[in-house]
């Protein structure tokens, strides 16, 4: 490919409205366009890479039997409607009427499409087990798109489902998507973590995401530095033991703590340490008040607080509400008589320990030396803090360490939450109906191309994987209008062409030092410059990811290449 007829429009300036390393270094090396807040175009350089992604996930999803499939992207919204996730997805969907006046969505994910379809045609057990996916563009409405592809409102996006008669069928199918999604993230050159993950509004309990490390990522990973442990911080769980209290149980009694609305405000005034403030924090759990009691240097997790109560909704109460029920405003509520009008349930440090401070559910009033087994008779006990960095990991090997992760993967066993609602139902090898069980993969196509650019460059440019560079050899005329060069050139890329490799070739009528920039800003694994050594036949060949270059024959250059090619990431 000659690179003067390929559209690469290169910039030398860093764009205004970029700030992360991947959005910036893909609008200067000519990769995206941006038409819109969260809307690009993907240029040559960038498609190239795109379809190399995605052959290496169509080569793992081969060998696990699954099915390509494409369905469409403007699906009618009574799908949705029938699962309900219609009315609680959110305002990230979009939706459209047509001349009709009827419904439809830009399909965000496809569970309720793809249940549809095997619901339709699927009757027996004897049609299962089976897995579909299909790769294909994505629709949500971001509030804050921003970081470039990262978060985006139309990304490219390949979703698999497995359908199975059984649970044993379900592992299975999950077993195999998970290790064929390490490979393909292997491949592709990424330094990632599986993580235990939160299922979210997807219907299914177990799940595990697969998160590239990055330090302009989203996400926090909590993993020990120690095991195998990691986690999303929503889902990090530490190590606990229960235990006796170590101190005696003393009298409990008021105390004035006039003015305070805060843990901080209390905690200097009764001369304590923060974390002997025994917090309580009021949610809306569906249409039921929920307070949870927390050590006041802890957070409240709100996701395990959710999950632990299997609310489809979850948010912290107004002070209006909580002053109606427990007759106190926020800084004064505690667990004593709270227990009689609403639910609550306790972080399970707090059995550990004795004497705590707590609101007494009057204004400017605590109770001193609250113990949990003398004071309270209606709770539930569970993990409702967030996971703190240094904390001990669950399996008590090492602490937990923090950093930050790219969603790049996730991964869900469904079970029978779209089936169920949507004539989802086979004949069994009993001959009883029952529910077929789903599974849910996804891995995000044009996020990945962002997060591989996130960890595969330097202050120069790109330093793409082998996999999925848009081209293996970057061929250089140092002079156009010398022959011999010219002549040299087109040698060089036939023969390493034959060979196997992809070749752009840069015949443009560019000052040599504008040429190896955009060279070194596209980032190709291997650069061949053909110069004033052309006459002895000797090219000057440089690795993307190393400093130093060689001299080379050129009848050497064909083994050389495929040499160098093989030590390269």
């Amino acid at each position: 490919m000659k690179q003067s007829k390929m559209f690469i429009p290169t910039e030398k300036e860093v764009p205004s409205d970029a700030q992360v390393q991947s959005h910036i270094l893909m609008l200067r090396a000519g990769f995206i366009r941006q038409l819109a807040g969260g809307i690009f175009a993907y240029l040559p350089l960038a498609d190239r890479v795109i379809n190399k992604i995605e052959a290496i996930i169509r080569q793992e999803m081969d060998k696990i039997d699954a099915n390509e499939m494409l369905m469409p992207e403007m699906i009618p919204a009574e799908l949705w409607k029938s699962s309900g996730r219609f009315y609680t997805y959110g305002p990230q969907m979009y939706q459209l009427k047509d001349r009709q006046a009827r419904d439809f969505i830009m399909a965000p994910t496809h569970e309720e499409t793809f249940t549809r379809i095997f619901a339709d045609e699927i009757k027996s057990y004897k049609k299962l087990p089976l897995i579909v996916y299909q790769i294909q563009q994505k629709f949500r409405d971001e509030l804050r798109p921003k970081n470039g592809l990262l978060r985006g409102r139309e990304f490219i996006m390949k979703d698999a489902y497995s359908f199975s008669a059984d649970q044993a069928g379900l592992d299975q199918a999950y077993d195999a998507m998970e290790a064929a999604y390490k490979t393909i993230f292997k491949r592709v050159g990424l330094n990632y973590r599986e993580i235990i993950a939160d299922a979210g509004d997807m219907g299914g309990k177990a799940s595990a995401e697969f998160q590239a490390i990055a330090d302009t990522g989203e996400d926090v990973i909590a993993y020990s530095d120690q095991g195998n442990y990691a986690a999303n911080i929503e889902m990090a769980e530490t190590f606990f033991e229960s235990k006796k209290p170590s101190e005696a149980a003393g009298e409990l009694h008021l105390v004035d703590t006039p003015n305070t609305r805060t843990v901080t405000d209390d905690a200097q005034l009764l001369q304590v340490s923060e974390h002997k403030i025994a917090k309580m924090i009021v949610f809306k759990a569906d249409e039921q008040f929920v307070a949870v009691l927390l050590p006041g240097d802890d957070e409240v997790n709100e996701i395990k607080v959710k999950n632990f109560l299997n609310a489809d909704s979850l948010v912290e109460a107004n002070e209006k509400d909580v002053f109606q029920t427990l007759g106190a405003h926020f800084g004064s509520l505690g667990p004593i008589g709270a227990d009689s009008k609403l639910r609550i349930l306790v972080d399970r440090t707090i059995s550990n320990e004795a004497n705590w401070f707590v609101g007494a559910n009057q204004d400017g009033k605590h109770y001193a030396n609250f113990n949990l087994d003398r004071d309270l008779t209606n709770f539930e006990i569970g993990s409702f803090r967030t996971a703190k960095e240094g904390d001990l990991a669950p399996d008590g090997k090492g602490k937990l360490v923090f950093t930050k992760g790219i969603e790049i993967g996730h991964i869900f066993k469904l079970g029978t939450f779209y089936t169920s609602k949507m004539g989802g139902q086979i004949q069994n090898d009993q001959g009883k109906l029952t529910d077929m069980i789903m599974g849910s993969y996804g891995i995000g196509v044009s996020r990945l191309l962002s997060a591989i650019s996130e960890q595969s460059n330097d202050d120069k440019g790109f330093i793409w994987p082998k996999a999925v560079a848009p081209f293996d050899v970057h061929v250089i005329i140092m002079n156009t209008k010398d022959a011999t060069q010219q002549a040299l050139s087109a040698q060089i890329e036939t023969e390493i062409q034959a060979a196997g490799f992809e070749v752009l070739v840069d015949d443009r009528k560019e000052r040599p030092g504008v040429k190896f920039a955009d060279s070194d800003l596209i980032g190709i694994p291997i650069r061949v410059v053909v110069g004033r050594d052309a006459p002895d036949k000797l090219v000057e060949v440089k690795a993307r990811s190393e400093e130093t270059s060689e001299k080379i024959s050129v009848n050497d250059l064909v083994l050389y290449l495929k040499n160098k090619f093989s030590e390269l990431k």
